[in-house]
């Protein structure tokens, strides 16, 4: 699969999931724009860097004009900024809510937004990928902000599907499972001070109980699924959910 030719903005790209994104893009052809809160180091000639705080609508509109103006425009968006915070509904504050939505949720539609007025106007079509989870699926505990973000997210998605298509712009959700990054290993002492079990015990026995091998999703099966989705080469493949949990979720 090639992205030669392509220009891409990859959010939440200095860690983690998108940082790997950015990487398997830029091996595959592409310019990519590496977006981050905090401005990452782009470490090779086919990248730029720009701060960004996705849920700023001044910064998300500044940051993906600058972006078009030094990669030629844009032909994939990435939308990948999250964050999680662990709390029951009873007990969550509305700050907290909504930070998680905002970051997830308002970030999501602000870059697509964004992007989606340059492709229409650069009439050669596009691809939004917005980065869903299992909860975009399904529900857990304590994750009430963030299961209700990546919810939306998935209608967001669908939308996008349809008011893109006349412009040959396809939109898809990439739902990962439970995939090692900081967010995650934050996560794992957390839940075992609460569940009182051990960490070795949140592991195997809720993060990864129902996959098929044990195993977490890694972020460069992730990466693959995104370049997948970008180098798609018709919109057959649009307003589609597509997880990626070693089976820990099958829809």
């Amino acid at each position: 699969m090639t992205l030669n030719g392509k220009s891409a903005i990859v959010t939440g790209a200095a860690s983690g999931i998108g940082a790997e994104i950015a990487r398997v893009f830029a091996e595959a052809g592409a310019k990519v724009c590496i977006a981050d809160l905090n401005e990452p180091r782009t470490g090779t000639k086919n990248t730029i860097s720009l701060r960004m705080d996705v849920t700023d609508e001044g910064q998300v509109e500044r940051g993906v004009d600058e972006a078009v103006r030094q990669l030629g425009g844009v032909d994939i968006l990435v939308s990948n900024a999250g964050v999680q915070h662990i709390d029951s509904i009873a007990e969550v504050s509305f700050a907290n809510w909504k930070r998680v939505l905002g970051i997830h949720l308002d970030g999501g539609f602000l870059t697509t937004r964004a992007c989606l007025r340059h492709m229409i106007r650069q009439k050669r079509g596009g691809s939004i990928i917005l980065m869903g989870s299992v909860h975009s699926l399904e529900a857990s505990v304590q994750k009430g902000p963030y299961v209700a973000a990546k919810h939306g997210l998935a209608g967001l998605c669908r939308v996008v599907a349809k008011e893109g298509a006349p412009h040959g712009i396809r939109s898809n959700l990439i739902c990962p499972g439970f995939v090692r990054t900081p967010l995650i290993e934050r996560q794992i002492p957390q839940l075992a001070k609460e569940m009182n079990i051990s960490e070795e015990s949140v592991v195997k026995d809720v993060m990864l109980r129902t996959t098929v091998d044990g195993e977490f999703t890694t972020v460069n099966e992730v990466a693959q699924v995104a370049l997948f989705l970008a180098a798609f080469p018709t919109k057959a493949l649009t307003g589609q959910s597509i997880v990626v949990s070693h089976g820990w979720h099958m829809g």
